[in-house]
């Protein structure tokens, strides 16, 4: 499919990382899921009716969606059956005014992975979120990341080095938590931009070097040991050991 054609920014690269699809045509709604789950490090695109919604989910590798029925072009259910239908196994939570059982049935029936009826209190919302991307990756979800002294508990969100405890922002967290689980390995400076922002951002934008440079500052600035290096013409690694060039 023509990503240009469809609307979508030329050049625009498969997600890596954290991403979510928030489908929902009610502003305020939309809003108030992306606004929480960005907060929460996810990178998010947001679709306000059927159609954009099944060409973004057909061209972006998400690691979850989200997703109302009462949508305009397409509704929810038949998004659902279609992407089901095109081997698109993204898990997804279905939100809707519908409390009954049979509606909840048939939400589940159509393909989608869980189901949260409106009114929600957003906690509930990422906590179903977050189990979903750990059941659809067939393994346990770590609650610490380390490397080195340095520790992060992903369910308080607590970081330290040795005994100290760091205080980061939340997109801070986030570009901790991408290099943490990408320990030893390059980053490309476009793989964090999509990681922690959406495909909007200019990839040309020093937004990351400007993120990584306050990091440093937090976890590595008062310490010996350096633990995010600059891998040239590459990007990022966050490393124990690094050997430098001759």
């Amino acid at each position: 499919m023509n990503l240009a054609a469809e609307g979508l920014p030329v050049g625009y690269d498969l997600a890596i990382g954290m991403r979510a699809l928030v489908v929902e045509d009610d502003p305020k709604i939309a809003s108030f899921v992306v606004k929480g789950l960005k907060q929460n490090g996810f990178a998010v695109d947001h679709a306000g009716d059927g159609e954009i919604a099944l060409t973004l989910a057909s061209n972006v590798n998400y690691d979850v969606a989200v997703l109302d029925l009462m949508l305009p072009e397409l509704d929810g259910l038949s998004l659902l059956r279609r992407m089901r239908q095109q081997k698109i196994h993204t898990p997804v939570l279905i939100l809707s005014a519908r409390a009954n059982v049979d509606d909840r049935v048939l939400g589940l029936q159509s393909g989608g992975d869980d189901y949260l009826t409106k009114p929600f209190a957003f906690s509930e919302l990422l906590a179903r979120v977050q189990a979903l991307i750990r059941r659809a990756s067939h393994a346990g979800e770590p609650t610490t990341l380390s490397c080195a002294d340095l520790s992060m508990n992903l369910l308080t969100r607590e970081v330290r080095r040795g005994e100290e405890l760091i205080e980061l922002h939340p997109r801070e967290f986030a570009l901790l938590e991408f290099l943490l689980r990408n320990a030893n390995r390059p980053v490309t400076k476009t793989m964090i931009l999509e990681h922690i922002w959406d495909f909007h951002f200019d990839p040309q934008t020093n937004v990351v070097d400007v993120l990584v440079h306050r990091l440093r500052a937090k976890i590595d600035k008062q310490f010996d040991r350096k633990l995010i290096h600059t891998v040239r013409g590459v990007g990022y690694v966050l490393k124990a050991e690094f050997a430098k060039p001759n």
